[in-house]
């Protein structure tokens, strides 16, 4: 483990009553890497981000932001420190346009902070379509423009960390393309990327390292073209793919 990584996690035990499903995961993000964690169903993946997102309390273990311990602070504490989640299912609201679900993901901000309008900015740059939506409903937008949305609803809080679970989920493939475009701009802008995807082989040409979950546990890491050049890896998770298309 790194000392200077920006997220750390160590030995991260995370269950719900008595059913533990996360054991022991240690891994880090530095500024300005993409990391995947690829598993099956029920593997861990997305308690593991929603314990480092303050949504579930760990057991054990330890996880460190920017220097800082904040094993099991609440959620807010985190948004202000810099770590932002963009969940499964979008979670947007709904009734609301899509400028206002902009705005609330700068909550934690002053109203009158002259970077919001800057970011809102930005965002309508990486994604053009929520500006041109920008006074229609959330509920009405299509999956992608919806993901589009959800990821610029994280970025209002001007993260240092982002937590994705899913983003290509049940997504077209041009809208997918999109999405992994903007992560690589943002990624080399310095935005440390902890992400969760179904589509292996898609989020490993696209990462700097990878994790296998299995049973909560790692049992497997490595850089993105060690895991793609694995056997097993591309067997299972990479169905036998090659890395040539």
């Amino acid at each position: 483990m790194s000392s200077d990584a920006l997220l750390l996690v160590s030995g991260l035990h995370v269950g719900y009553g008595h059913v533990p499903v996360v054991r022991g995961v240690s891994l880090e993000v530095g500024t300005g890497e993409m990391v995947t964690l690829i598993g099956a169903n029920g593997a861990g993946k997305s308690t593991l981000l929603k314990a480092l997102a303050g949504l579930v309390r760990p057991s054990a273990g330890s996880v460190t932001l920017d220097g800082e311990d904040v094993t099991g602070a609440p959620p807010e504490r985190l948004v202000r420190k810099g770590l932002a989640l963009v969940p499964e299912g979008r979670m947007l609201f709904g009734p609301m346009t899509v400028a206002e679900n902009l705005a609330v993901g700068a909550h934690t901000r002053r109203p009158r902070d002259p970077g919001v309008a800057e970011d809102r900015d930005r965002v309508c740059e990486l994604f053009p379509v929520l500006a041109e939506r920008a006074d229609q409903s959330a509920a009405t937008l299509s999956g992608g423009e919806q993901q589009m949305l959800a990821i610029g609803r994280a970025l209002m809080s001007r993260p240092r960390i982002l937590l994705l679970d899913e983003p290509s989920l049940g997504l077209a493939p041009r809208v997918i393309g999109a999405i992994f475009s903007a992560l690589d701009r943002l990624r080399a802008d310095g935005l440390g990327i902890l992400l969760v995807e179904q589509d292996a082989k898609l989020a490993l040409k696209h990462s700097d390292r990878g994790h296998v979950l299995r049973a909560g546990r790692i049992a497997l890491g490595g850089s993105a073209e060690e895991l793609i050049a694995n056997d097993d890896v591309r067997l299972i998770y990479l169905g036998a793919w090659h890395g040539t298309e």
